[in-house]
């Protein structure tokens, strides 16, 4: 980028070296739809293959388009590099694949996507990582579940559907001495609203299925390395980037990348070895929802706190989970963390309870029955008989995801026409 902008809506648009195709000329970024990149000599394939130097081998590991992707949203969130892969549940796998071995454990909030909850308890379980979960109300509880064996804590600035806003600084802080680094997931706040590695976040993550492409076009995920952490410091904790790697003929991540160490060794063993890659294609896509995310999320704001207040003066609705409500138990860390925004999803509980839930769902004329969120349409359904219906009941009470919550991803619709929805699906729900 020619200019040094701190301004999300301008990096959005032009953040990263790319400025026009030099042998083209054109302005929008092309698309490399290519498995393979020429090399320019012999020496040249062996300095690339040995990380000597960096450049376009294969698709899989990374492409032009992708990289200008990355560069853009490592930019918004102020990291050092990003590596894009397929989906954000294959970015939360790679962070844990990238840190722990058999024997490890994490500590992660109960506060999590449901998705992400079933692949902490189970998957990583089946492959010997231990997941201690741990009530973010009071940060100190994280300390309490650590020992020498922990590699990592795990949470989401604004928790999906719970929207429990996540205490960024304090579970850093408790972290830091232990050197255990905090990975966040970010995608419901988006870079836009926080960046959490300015509140002391190592490593985050996001789907860009959700807000950063906006339009429910594709699917991918990116992790964004902050490049503070110092993996160095305690090196039995994190031997993969510390140890001669055998794979690259005795490379140590470490030395070689320095701060983007975490970042190197995701892209070329974790990516290069299950092959999660995100398509060209689906990076083109995904960068053109970036250039508007900023105008989106100001609308997506304005819409979910309307209607928030709306829902919270219904005599037919029990509660209402929106942090930027002035009455909400979150919203003086939502003040902090996201200057009082509160992105644009909203949760909420019914007078009737789960019934009366099926029959608002069905009534909807406008609103789509739909499990993903972040989309310009406004999207609800009912999370603990989708989302999160493969959790025990423990489970879904820990995430705060009870059988009366319904979930709102609240879009740039007009708002009048939003509410009136709600406001028909609540009379059609209490019948």
């Amino acid at each position: 980028m020619t200019t040094k902008s701190t301004n999300p809506e301008t990096i959005g648009l032009h953040g990263g070296t790319f400025r026009r195709d030099e042998s083209q000329t054109s302005v929008a970024v092309p698309i490399h739809q290519t498995t393979s990149f020429q090399f320019n000599s012999a020496e040249h394939a062996a300095n690339l293959f040995g990380l000597k130097e960096f450049g376009n081998i294969y698709t899989r590991i990374m492409n032009p388009t992708t990289n200008t992707l990355e560069e853009r949203v490592a930019a918004l969130e102020g990291g050092v590099a990003g590596l894009c892969v397929s989906s954000g549940q294959a970015a939360s796998a790679f962070v844990v694949q990238n840190l722990c071995s058999a024997g490890d454990n994490i500590v992660a909030s109960t506060d999590l996507y449901g998705g992400t909850v079933n692949l902490f308890s189970n998957t990583l379980k089946s492959m010997g990582v231990e997941v201690r979960y741990a009530d973010p109300s009071d940060p100190k509880n994280f300390e309490k579940l650590i020992d020498d064996k922990t590699r990592l804590f795990y949470a989401e600035v604004l928790p999906n559907p719970s929207l429990r806003v996540f205490p960024i600084k304090e579970v850093a802080d408790i972290g830091r001495p232990h050197g255990i680094p905090l990975i966040v997931d970010n995608t419901v706040a988006t870079p836009y609203l926080c960046r959490p590695i300015d509140h002391g976040a190592d490593v985050v993550i996001h789907s860009l299925t959700k807000y950063i492409d906006g339009h429910g076009a594709t699917i991918g995920g990116i992790i964004v390395d902050s490049g503070k952490f110092d993996w160095t410091k305690q090196p039995n904790k994190f031997p993969m980037l510390n140890e001669p790697d055998p794979s690259y003929h005795g490379i140590i991540y470490t030395k070689t990348f320095g701060p983007a160490a975490f970042i190197s060794c995701c892209r070329v063993v974790p990516l290069r070895e299950t092959g999660a890659c995100l398509s060209p294609n689906n990076a083109y896509i995904i960068m053109l929802g970036l250039e508007s995310l900023g105008v989106r999320m100001e609308r997506h704001c304005k819409n979910a706190l309307a209607l928030a207040k709306y829902l919270e003066n219904h005599n037919r609705i029990k509660w209402v989970n929106y942090a930027a409500l002035p009455n909400d138990k979150y919203n003086p860390i939502c003040k902090k963390i996201t200057n009082g925004h509160a992105s644009g999803i909203i949760s909420f509980g019914l007078k009737g309870g789960k019934d009366a839930g099926a029959k608002f769902i069905d009534a909807l004329q406008m609103i789509l029955r739909v499990l993903s969120m972040g989309d310009a349409k406004s999207l609800a359904c009912h999370p603990a008989s989708t989302l999160h219906r493969q959790l025990t009941p423990k489970q879904k009470a820990l995430a705060g995801v009870s059988e009366d919550l319904i979930r709102i991803s609240v879009g740039i619709e007009h708002i009048d026409d939003i509410i009136q929805d709600v406001k028909q699906a609540i009379d059609a729900s209490q019948k």
